[in-house]
């Protein structure tokens, strides 16, 4: 009996191996890839618009019920690539001003709902409390916002302000396959700093035709530059500065406790990108991402990161000796020096100002959606920038709502201060940098919201998922 129990468990071992249940994922990921590919280069581009978004949420149905961990990997992908996706249909077919094909990530996300709500009535037990309390905020925003504002907008703001808890959620209830889900990635992360900074360096140096189509007619030319070789702020694949300097600063920081032969190329293409994105924020956040991973890291791990450091130092500085990018990158360095002659930081300090004692005065908060706008010549929608997430979150949430979510990034903040699991585990210890770091950053823009939201939400989640694996495990922490 026990000779046939060890051949059943053999029998399932071979012909039900990790390798071989993902193979029909990686077919289906295949397929979805080619349709893509066919679509466009088929004369059928228009379709995409369409197309996309609904092959990539039923790509994310399938791979979150039949393989989580490539799940995660292709959520992370579509956020990186579906802008450049939707600047070449752009070029090709013309310019669509309802950016319809950004909705996929959020469809992708939003397959954690099942998640969310299936744990829900035991996630406070679980150790969920910050997801809770930031899922209630949102909700209170959203009720609002059904009655102040439109509906689209509303629609709008909730993906944009839920995505990130609900995917957070999803990564921490999944603790038991922590360190899957650790292993992937940092594989994802690696190879996005390698392709995306490539991809930010050919866009400064080339500035590709279908980014300056997007430049121009986005108006977005005020703040990313001129539409021409070397005249740009690099953005890279994403959609904007912001959201890719946020994701080179997590995945620079990411390196650190990563190896392998991509390691150096990625650091180099890396790090000359993020320099190019002219983003001080990201910049600061980065810097303070490093003192955190230094300040938490055994003395062996600290010299480690010193000699790392220097060796992706004689990697990159001899890049940004060359003159086009030289002259770009001192004089985004010589304005933290002269910061009360800079327009944009005073931008912001007037903006707080006119708008926090408004804000903070703002009971019940205007909803979400609030920020939204309709253009009543075009009848499109529009985005009022706010650059801070305090004041969005108090126009938006009001006291009822930013009190709940406020506790819950508090308490992240204090669950992931208190776990020695940093200690032994060079991921947890850049998971919690990266999410500190982002939500210092939240003084000076929404980092709470869209991709810089989900860097945020869920590497806080990555580490409070690791301290529970760690204690299932017997490890004091």
């Amino acid at each position: 009996m026990f000779s046939k129990q060890i051949l059943f468990n053999s029998f399932l071992q071979s012909n039900y191996s990790p390798e071989k249940r993902a193979a029909p994922s990686w077919i289906v990921i295949a397929g979805f890839i080619l349709l893509i590919a066919t679509c466009y280069f088929g004369g059928a581009a228009g379709l995409l618009r369409l197309v996309f978004p609904a092959t990539s949420l039923l790509v994310a149905i399938f791979l979150y019920l039949r393989h989580p961990i490539l799940y995660i990997g292709f959520t992370w992908w579509i956020w990186f690539l579906t802008p450049l996706l939707t600047r070449l249909v752009d070029y090709r077919v013309g310019w669509d001003p309802t950016r319809q094909m950004l909705v996929a990530p959020y469809l992708v996300v939003f397959v954690t709902i099942a998640t969310f709500l299936k744990h829900l009535p035991s996630a406070i037990r679980q150790g969920g409390l910050p997801f809770v309390l930031g899922f209630f905020g949102v909700f209170y925003g959203c009720l609002i916002g059904l009655i102040y504002n439109q509906p689209i907008p509303v629609i709008r703001g909730f993906l944009d302000w839920l995505s990130p808890i609900i995917f957070a959620f999803h990564l921490f209830v999944n603790w038991q396959d922590y360190p899957s889900y650790r292993q992937h990635l940092q594989r994802v992360f690696i190879w996005c700093v390698l392709l995306l900074g490539i991809y930010g360096i050919y866009q400064f140096v080339v500035a590709p035709e279908w980014d300056r189509y997007w430049l121009i007619e986005s108006k977005m030319f005020t703040s990313t530059g001129d539409p021409v070789p070397f005249g740009m702020r690099v953005w890279s694949t994403l959609h904007s500065v912001g959201p890719f300097g946020a994701v080179m600063q997590t995945g620079l920081l990411l390196l650190f406790t990563s190896s392998g032969s991509l390691i150096f190329p990625a650091s180099s293409v890396g790090y000359l990108s993020f320099l190019l994105t002219q983003a001080r924020t990201n910049w600061g956040g980065w810097l303070l991402g490093v003192i955190m991973i230094m300040g938490s890291a055994k003395v062996r791990i600290q010299m480690r990161l010193i000699a790392i450091i220097l060796v992706m130092a004689i990697c990159v500085i001899p890049l940004t000796t060359i003159e086009p990018i030289y002259k770009v990158i001192s004089t985004r360095m010589e304005s933290f020096s002269n910061l009360e002659k800079d327009g944009s930081f005073n931008d912001r300090s007037a903006s707080y100002e006119r708008n926090l004692n408004l804000a903070l005065s703002n009971v019940l908060g205007n909803g979400l959606g609030n920020i939204w706008k309709v253009n009543e010549k075009t009848g499109q929608i529009e985005a009022v920038v706010i650059d801070s997430g305090i004041l969005d979150m108090f126009f938006t949430l009001g006291w009822f709502g930013a009190i709940p979510y406020v506790g819950g990034l508090l308490l992240m903040i204090f669950s992931v201060s208190q776990s020695n699991a940093a200690r032994f585990d060079s991921f947890v210890n850049a998971a919690r940098a990266i999410g500190i770091s982002s939500c210092a950053q939240v003084i000076i823009g929404s980092a709470m919201l869209g991709i810089a939201g989900m860097i945020m939400w869920g590497f806080f989640a990555m580490a409070m998922a690791a301290h529970k694996y760690y204690q299932h495990q017997g490890i004091k922490v």
